[in-house]
């Protein structure tokens, strides 16, 4: 891990979630330390920061990648980091409708109840 890619993955972190990056730090433990570095630094600092996509698609893939995968809770996370980085809700339903078909039902209907989760409290907000 580089500074300069931990510094650049922090940057971005903020940009893209705000205060949920602000959580993360706050409640890193010294237990948890190593997966936050790795996270800040290689995620975000180095893969994120390549050439080649910019991060509105790079959002909208990673939703669609943690769909496949079933997980939920990255999902909020990167719903809020989507629009963000300028993924609108319509293109967010969008991915989701399409995981129906190469993810399956009930791993799209998961996804669907946490980025509906996460819009709706952005609306109300």
């Amino acid at each position: 891990m580089t500074d300069a890619s931990y510094e650049k993955g922090q940057a971005l972190m903020k940009e893209m979630f705000g205060e949920v990056a602000e959580k993360i730090a706050r409640e890193t433990t010294d237990f948890t330390q190593p997966l936050s570095d790795y996270a800040t630094s290689t995620c975000f600092g180095d893969v994120w920061q390549r050439p080649g996509l910019d991060n509105k698609t790079r959002s909208m893939l990673t939703l669609a990648m943690l769909t496949a995968l079933g997980q939920q809770n990255q999902i909020k996370v990167h719903v809020a980091g989507a629009i963000s980085n300028g993924v609108s809700k319509e293109e967010i339903r969008e991915i989701l409708v399409h995981s129906i078909i190469y993810c399956g039902l009930p791993r799209a209907v998961d996804a669907f109840g946490a980025a509906n989760e996460v819009l709706d409290g952005m609306d109300k907000k």
